[in-house]
């Protein structure tokens, strides 16, 4: 008599009513088992009802991996277990191989096919990393395509060992042990209803936090937290930035304020120096009339150069006021990227102008005196006569010339009359 059956005497049951009593076991079956005693590598345990004991070995106890046997199971304990096999020719004394470990899959499997039917989500620790994804615990195993891990692309998974992870059902097929998992659909999904929330939400002229997620030639996707915004390369500075990863780079948090929502397109178009201090502000102060500044040429126009005195503030220096000396052209004597010192001669915040002078600075040479031979004052210019009146003079001075003469030969006449 085995020791099931002595605790069956032992508790009131005659021979014949245990004997009466017992249950034929068959593979398939689901039994119940008292573990009786618990060795290295299996427990022992007698089926209630059919008066056999069985064997559960240390790999058919648990789903997962087990180090210590007695941790995870004593004597005593009721294990709902079952039958694999038949293992012994005597039907009565004879013993059956039980799994606990594929009873709880079962009922896993069913609980899975119930979630997949009904899409919902569910959450499972990662247990591994290998070639191709990730295996998940989910009472069962379960494998994640590297493709179906994240909306982006991941260069090492190692950081996902042992992090517990949203997945959605992707394809099940219990008879083979497949589950496909995707933490990707999560994610996508995850972002859309934040995209919507957000585009619901968010209105011109808001400021907001995002996170630097992509740079292009002509501009920077901000993350706003289930939405891209463009921030545009004009947008990014007061100062002129040649392309957005001179000024930023991926990760970055920034402050933007949002120039337009367009729901429709799911279009966010933002500005990151619209939350950055003006480059005229203080400009009275920072600019004051008489202040000498370094500067850099910018531009330069026929009427004369714009030079940057500040990031984002240009003034003007007029051809006027580039040189002592007489110049066609601003070219003539600068050159784009000059680094010139210049003074502040006029500042107008309102209209962002500020006028500039480059000689103001320098020294004025001294003239030279110029000496011209047979050098005449015009009479008008030093008496105030008209050539009328010089005219008439002179008229006048030739007519008593003439009357002087014809008096001189009369008075010749006369004395060569008296000689005679």
């Amino acid at each position: 008599m085995t020791e099931f059956e002595n605790n069956q005497v032992e508790n009131g049951e005659s021979m014949a009513d245990a004997l009466e009593s017992f249950q034929e076991v068959n593979v398939g079956d689901i039994v119940k088992g008292e573990v009786l005693a618990v060795e290295d590598k299996q427990a022992v345990v007698g089926i209630e009802g059919a008066g056999v004991e069985g064997v559960v070995p240390v790999k058919e106890l648990s789903t997962l991996p087990i180090e210590d046997i007695n941790e995870a199971v004593k004597v005593g304990d009721v294990l709902e277990l079952v039958v694999i096999s038949s293992i012994g020719k005597d039907k009565e004394n004879g013993s059956y191989l039980l799994s606990k470990r594929r009873l709880d899959a079962k009922k896993v499997w069913e609980e899975i096919e119930q979630d997949f039917k009904d899409g919902k989500i569910i959450e499972a620790p990662v247990t591994n990393v290998v070639k191709g994804g990730l295996v998940v615990d989910v009472g069962v195993r379960g494998f994640v395509p590297a493709s179906m891990v994240e909306d982006h692309f991941v260069a090492d998974f190692e950081e996902y060992k042992g992090k517990t992870l949203a997945f959605k059902i992707i394809e099940i097929e219990p008879s083979e042990n497949r589950l496909i998992l995707s933490h990707k659909a999560v994610v996508e999904s995850e972002k859309a209803v934040r995209k919507e929330e957000l585009l619901n939400s968010i209105h011109d002229g808001d400021v907001i936090e995002g996170t630097v997620a992509r740079l292009t030639d002509f501009g920077a996707f901000v993350d706003l937290g289930g939405i891209d915004g463009l921030v545009h390369v004009s947008e990014i500075s007061h100062s002129h930035v040649a392309k957005p990863s001179d000024a930023l780079k991926v990760g970055d948090k920034v402050q933007v304020k949002v120039l337009s929502v367009d729901p429709e397109k799911e279009r966010i178009s933002l500005s990151i120096k619209d939350t950055l201090p003006g480059p005229w502000s203080d400009i009275e102060d920072k600019a004051a009339v008489g202040t000498v500044l370094d500067g850099t040429v910018k531009r330069l126009t026929s009427f004369g150069a714009f030079v940057e005195v500040f990031p984002g503030v240009e003034g003007l220096v007029h051809i006027s006021q580039i040189s002592h000396k007489h110049i066609a052209t601003p070219h003539e004597v600068l050159h784009e990227g000059d680094e010139v010192k210049v003074k502040v001669l006029e500042v107008n915040p309102e209209e962002h102008r500020i006028a500039l002078s480059i000689k103001a600075l320098e020294e004025k040479p001294a003239e030279e005196k110029v000496v011209e031979e047979d050098s005449y004052d015009l009479p008008e210019e030093s008496t105030g006569f008209t050539m009328g009146d010089i005219l008439g003079q002179a008229l006048a001075d030739s007519d008593e010339t003439n009357e002087e003469a014809t008096a001189s030969e009369d008075a010749n006449d006369i004395v060569k009359e008296d000689e005679e």
